[in-house]
């Protein structure tokens, strides 16, 4: 551990040594960049998104890594239902009990999965779970007092596609989605659909999570201190966040960049409107306790449908999200599950419009 710690340390001091003398000689044209009012409207937008979704990301490694003390392989099993209809309703209906945004629950959802959850209820939950909650249903009632049925249409929408989802990927995956860490080769079943990774010449199985997204599996039990529950913790998050903040700084530029005007005239007609609106939403990358705010501010350009592509489709995928779905899972099951989600919003949103 401690040599992981000084490579680390090394990796970012190493850099270091080359930028800064680059930043001593050109101090004064930096300066000027630095406080130009692009840059200031870069960093306001990049701080806001940070720190809007960091303390949900927090919640969500610290979520994990009480599972990874007090929730055994065993104990997810036997709560797991074992019909895939059962399985599917459930995990669309946890987040009533676990309202953590998007940001949060792809830690959580991974710690789970390496314990034994199947694929299929991990993905709905994954989706469902910040939308289909009290928190964004009341945010939601908020920013449209005087639209209820903009509130209902999205909470059964979220749960249809959810589920819908999880459907498909009970169908079609047949092995874990998660990625494999180096030096595991082989896949075990657990449960139908799905498959747990293990290593191949051990016998004992506890989870670590790495830089790389990766993990060992040991069967014995470590003892339970306080220095231990942190040390996950903080590996944990630092593995999340910086797909936070890669996702935040790119949407910030995009923000910056790109006027909402010029976005709102790309968004005249049938089916651009709710292009737009869906491009609108994974490009902002908004928590989705807060989202509803900003949807508000175009009731009066866009029909219901839109609008309801936008507060849907945001929380299950976004530019932030999409990052940190690629740390967790193999890339060609991201790309499937992003398909599989805009065409389910875009025809589900259409069809609430239809008949709204």
């Amino acid at each position: 551990m401690r040599m992981a710690a000084s490579l680390k340390l090394l990796t970012f001091l190493v850099p270091c040594a080359f930028v800064v003398p680059v930043i001593i000689t050109f101090a004064p044209d930096l300066s000027r960049v630095w406080n130009s009012e692009a840059l200031q409207n870069i960093k306001t937008v990049f701080v806001s998104i940070f720190l809007e979704a960091a303390p949900f990301l927090l919640m969500g490694v610290f979520l994990s890594s009480l599972m990874q003390w007090f929730v055994s392989e065993e104990m997810v099993r036997r709560l797991t239902p074992k019909h895939p209809v059962g399985g599917v309703l459930v995990a669309g209906l946890l987040g009533i009990i676990f309202p953590i945004c998007e940001c949060g629950m792809i830690p959580v959802v991974r710690r789970l999965m390496r314990k034994g959850m199947p694929a299929y209820i991990a993905v709905t939950f994954i989706l469902s779970g910040p939308v289909v909650n009290p928190i964004v249903f009341t945010a939601t009632l908020l920013a449209f007092p005087n639209h209820p049925e903009i509130t209902i249409a999205r909470m059964g929408l979220a749960f249809a596609v959810a589920a819908s989802v999880g459907g498909l990927v009970y169908m079609f995956v047949k092995r874990s989605p998660l990625r494999l860490p180096k030096g595991v080769t082989t896949e075990v079943k657990t449960h139908p659909g799905f498959k747990m990774a293990v290593p191949p010449s051990h016998s004992h199985s506890h989870a670590h999570s790495h830089g790389d997204g990766g993990f060992h599996d040991h069967h014995h039990t470590h003892p339970k201190d306080w220095r231990s529950f942190f040390l996950h913790a903080g590996d944990e998050f630092v593995d999340m966040s910086k797909y936070l903040v890669i996702g935040a700084l790119i949407t910030a530029c995009i923000q910056t960049f790109v006027s909402r005007s010029d976005l709102i005239a790309l968004g005249n007609g049938p089916v651009a409107s709710y292009v737009f609106m869906m491009g609108f939403a994974y490009v902002l990358s908004l928590c989705s306790t807060s989202d509803a705010f900003v949807a508000s501010a175009f009731s009066h350009t866009f029909a219901l449908g839109p609008l309801i592509s936008f507060l849907v489709l945001g929380p299950m995928l976004d530019f932030k999200s999409t990052l940190m779905l690629l740390s967790t899972f193999r890339t060609r099951f991201v790309i499937g599950l992003s398909v599989a989600i805009v065409i389910l919003v875009f025809a589900g949103s259409w069809l609430v419009n239809f008949f709204g």
